[in-house]
């Protein structure tokens, strides 16, 4: 029997959301935080934006991810990336690909969106007890 597009998405949150800390936010605290408002987000979120859209062929849940942050950062919606930077570290992206994705950023958003950014990356990477690798790569 073929899965319908809310098991799906379900399957695939479970598959990118931290379990073992209740104190980082998933997808399904955002659906539970405005049932109230708007009952339907949770169809949104699960069916629509996992079980139709993260489930797609074409690229890894790492380059889904990367992509993901990449337009977060550029939005500057923060709350939103903090709960994707997480999402990629649960998935394996390593500190230096999440870091070098918001780095590139630079020429097309500027300082400002990319310093917040950094911000955010900063305080999961202490949540999760991340560390950064000693010296980024740079041009000479």
């Amino acid at each position: 029997m073929e899965k319908t597009r809310y098991e799906k998405g379900v399957e695939i949150i479970k598959e990118i959301t931290v379990t073992d800390n209740k104190e980082i936010g998933t997808h399904m605290d955002i659906v539970n935080a405005f049932k109230d408002l708007a009952p339907d987000l949770e169809s949104y979120i699960v069916e629509f934006a996992f079980g139709d859209i993260y489930s797609r062929d074409g690229l890894t849940k790492q380059q889904q991810t990367m992509s993901t942050i990449a337009s977060l950062v550029t939005l500057g919606t923060e709350p939103q990336l903090e709960l994707h930077i997480n999402v990629g570290i649960t998935i394996g992206l390593t500190p230096k690909e999440i870091v070098g994705t918001i780095v590139h950023l630079i020429p097309y958003v500027g300082f400002p969106r990319v310093l917040n950014a950094l911000k955010i990356v900063k305080k999961v990477f202490a949540e999760r007890n991340v560390q950064m690798e000693a010296g980024l790569q740079t041009q000479e």
